[in-house]
């Protein structure tokens, strides 16, 4: 034992010694965390039911990146006990696979939104983004009302489509070709939704989300993005092992 004082004594004072053996020491560590990760196909495991973003779900996400809501709403229910009790069943790896960048967030002023999706109406979210104290009178979010007075402009959505494709989601051609007409169907339970069905599946929430039927705003965008949090993937038939602190 005294020897290993001893030499640990010699690398103290050596200072240029001393970061060349933590160089090693972290070099090692990291490798073997890295390493393996080369070895397997994927990192994130395939769920059933996942989709990329629709057109009318990719302007809302951005409206609530540029609102900051993430600052105040993290997007991940981690795999604790009270966690998984209060917000439901703890998010998985493959519901942010199609997020640049992922909305986790690392603050809750707010609750988390991983599982928001058909838990409230829409007009429970027109109201509560309008007047958030008129339905959580504790509520310390500011009121988002000129959501619903500003008509969504999504000219470069085709532009936006096609970035994302080359971060690695699956849009075709024929979706971004078509991505104006296909956020407009979404918005409008009088379109025909066939060409959405048949682009995103049959997982949509296709309505009148912000209240004016006769306008695409930025309030149907929003809420459309929040409806469908935590709805595509069917846990009731999704099968895992349980982390243990979940049991």
């Amino acid at each position: 034992m005294a020897s290993i004082f001893k030499n640990h004594a010699k690398l103290e004072r050596h200072s240029m010694l001393l970061l060349l053996f933590i160089v090693i020491v972290v070099s090692i560590g990291g490798l073997v965390e890295i390493t393996p990760l080369f070895f397997l196909e994927s990192t994130i495991e395939k769920v059933d039911g996942m989709r990329p973003y629709t057109p009318l779900e990719v302007e809302g996400r951005d409206i609530y990146i540029r609102e900051g809501c993430y600052l105040c709403h993290s997007a991940m229910i981690r795999p604790l006990r009270d966690e998984v009790e209060r917000y439901g069943h703890y998010s998985l790896a493959a519901e942010s696979m199609y997020d640049h960048p992922f909305q986790w967030g690392s603050k809750r002023n707010g609750p988390d939104l991983a599982r928001v999706g058909g838990k409230y109406s829409d007009a429970w979210h027109r109201d509560h983004l309008i007047n958030p104290r008129s339905l959580v009178p504790e509520s310390i979010m500011p009121p988002y009302r000129f959501l619903a007075e500003h008509d969504l402009d999504y000219r470069d959505i085709k532009d936006k489509l096609r970035t994302l494709k080359t971060v690695g989601v699956p849009y075709s051609e024929a979706e971004i070709a078509s991505a104006a007409e296909d956020l407009k169907a979404q918005a409008d339970p009088n379109q025909s939704p066939t060409k959405l069905k048949a682009h995103y599946g049959d997982k949509l929430n296709i309505r009148d989300f912000g209240g004016g039927p006769d306008r695409v705003t930025e309030m149907d965008a929003l809420i459309a993005y929040l409806q469908m949090q935590g709805t595509l993937v069917d846990f009731s038939t999704y099968k895992a092992d349980a982390p243990a602190n979940t049991r």
